[in-house]
């Protein structure tokens, strides 16, 4: 039987009932999928949320096909240095030290939250989350993007090739190396290089992770293990300036310097 194409709108989140479609999404896949919880999740309503979501953006991903226009399938939040210091500071400042890639003084947008539905999985919609970030980065100048990305589970011995391959062949410079915060935070460099199998560190390196790393993207020093949501956590870096020509087509969809 031949499916209805999905319609999608691709827009930042401008009311209440855009901000609380998008924490459902996130409910769905970071409490029922993936076994997380938190200090202000409500089961209740089933809405995963947290105190930066009042001070960020929320870039999401409507599936017009059921006439619904708060039927969020995507998600990106998104966090500048403004919304930050209003917020207290960036939602990875928790995890990680970001002074080496702060001190830059160059414009930053912290990246968090990033999901999909699972209906809307392998097909068109990480397409169309990524090109809308492209063009909101390319609208407000920035330059440097980062935040954290997770490995499902805690068990750092189960994780030991794709934290140790991350470690030894995609660390990022030292000028925008942050380190992750001792209290939670273990070392990624489980097995030295010889030892590791890149087929089966990049089988088990969640397929997000792996679209950073091709368009160019580093790790940070360091690995932070989320008990509360059952997550094993690396920072991701992307120096959009870095990027040559092939990067910046996967990741804009036209050719570096083209105009849009």
């Amino acid at each position: 039987m031949n499916q209805v194409p999905v319609e999608y709108e691709l827009r930042l989140a401008v009311c209440e009932k855009d901000k609380i479609a998008a924490q459902r999404l996130r409910y769905i896949v970071f409490v029922e999928e993936l076994g997380g919880d938190g200090p202000l999740v409500d089961h209740d309503a089933r809405l995963e949320k947290d105190e930066y979501d009042d001070f960020a953006a929320h870039l999401v991903l409507i599936d017009k096909s059921n006439g619904d226009p708060h039927n969020v399938v995507g998600v990106y939040r998104l966090m500048d240095s403004d919304m930050a210091q209003r917020a207290g500071q960036f939602y990875s400042a928790g995890e990680y030290d970001l002074a080496p890639l702060l001190a830059n003084n160059r414009p930053a947008l912290e990246l968090g939250r990033s999901c999909l539905h699972p209906d809307h999985r392998g097909g068109a919609a990480m397409y169309h989350l990524w090109h809308g970030l492209s063009e909101y980065v390319a609208k407000h100048g920035i330059e440097i993007l980062f935040g954290t990305a997770s490995f499902h589970g805690t068990d750092i011995s189960s994780l030991a090739q794709p934290l140790s391959l991350l470690h030894h062949r995609h660390l990022a410079p030292e000028s925008l190396r942050v380190t992750v915060l001792p209290e939670h935070g273990v070392q990624m460099d489980v097995l030295p290089d010889d030892q590791i199998s890149r087929k089966e560190a990049m089988l088990q390196i969640p397929a997000l992770i792996k679209a950073y790393l091709r368009i160019g993207g580093y790790v940070g020093q360091g690995a932070f293990v989320d008990h509360a949501f059952n997550t094993t956590d690396v920072m991701l870096i992307l120096d959009t300036a870095q990027m040559n020509d092939k990067q910046h087509a996967l990741y804009t969809g036209r050719r570096k310097g083209q105009k849009t």
